[in-house]
């Protein structure tokens, strides 16, 4: 299997930064504070306890070995995010599986997010400036995007006044993030654009996507020509879940376009079940509880 370059890490320096107890950071008016928010830092495993509130008590055993593989491969794609309890000790916040399963990897440090005592503000703001860069890669977009919606309890709506993007723009970065850690690392690096990730999106099986991928890789394939092959597995029904077709019937045009909207909006490859009888049911599809909760943010925006 093709393997993408491993992207170097991040906040070391930041992380000697850290470890200084005559300088130690505990609120945004501290010096150096500013070095801190919004940035990606390396702390070590050790050093990081998990929250005893954490909602989630059960993690399946196969998966987080799975996790382990794919980060011993690939690395951490999505830095975890902890809260400063004392120095150098730090309370997790968010990505336990990510956690968990670098410890089982081995690892003895992870690329985290620190959260500091008054840093809400700043933190946006951080996050907003980092994201008009012009030097950023699609799933650092991406990434950024969803910290805002999860630690800034933003929905897309609010988050595309705040950043001055379309919502579908936003929508179509966060999607991005379904992508298997092979292919988001392929992004990072560039050996492959959004165009192609995008593409890829459409399809559900991760072996299977994992493969085109390798074929855009070895065949040099253009986005144009990565999406004509997307197409070409739907249409003959090898991709598991063709939003285009419910058994030999074709969707009426109304609801195809709805179906389009609806995964705009959610970000999320919408599928669609239609009797003969005109009724039918939506699936929305959701990859974690960090999504469904996303899901459900956008769900009562609505109300």
């Amino acid at each position: 299997m093709a393997k993408a370059t491993k992207k170097q890490a991040l906040g070391r320096g930041l992380s000697a930064l850290l470890k200084d107890p005559d300088n130690d950071i505990k609120s945004v008016d501290d010096k150096n504070a500013d070095k801190v928010v919004g940035n990606i830092i390396e702390l070590e495993l050790e050093s990081i306890d998990v929250n005893p509130f954490q909602p989630r008590t059960s993690f399946n055993d196969e998966t987080l070995r799975e996790l382990a593989t794919s980060i011993k491969e690939v690395g951490v794609i999505q830095p975890i995010t902890v809260r400063k309890l004392d120095f150098d000790n730090y309370q997790l916040v968010s990505g336990e599986r990510r956690f968990r399963a670098s410890k089982l990897a081995g690892l003895k440090t992870i690329p985290a997010y620190i959260r500091i005592a008054n840093d809400q503000e700043s933190l946006t703001m951080a996050l907003v400036e980092n994201i008009q860069r012009q030097d950023l890669d699609p799933i650092e977009i991406a990434l950024s995007y969803q910290r805002l919606i999860d630690e800034i309890s933003l929905t897309q709506e609010q988050l595309s006044d705040r950043v001055g993007k379309k919502r579908s723009t936003i929508a179509n970065y966060l999607r991005l993030l379904k992508l298997d850690p092979i292919v988001q690392t392929g992004m990072r690096d560039g050996f492959i654009s959004m165009g192609h990730g995008r593409a890829l999106i459409n399809i559900d099986d991760q072996q299977q996507q994992l493969d085109i991928y390798e074929r855009i890789i070895g065949k040099s394939l253009s986005v144009r020509e990565t999406e004509k092959l997307v197409r070409s597995l739907n249409d003959t029904g090898e991709n598991s879940s063709n939003p285009k077709a419910t058994g030999n019937n074709v969707l009426p045009k109304h609801i195809a376009k709805g179906v389009k909207e609806f995964s705009d909006y959610f970000g999320a490859k919408i599928d669609v079940k239609v009797s003969g009888k005109g009724s039918g049911k939506l699936i929305i599809p959701f990859s974690s509880e960090e999504d469904f909760k996303r899901l459900k943010k956008l769900i009562n925006s609505e109300d």
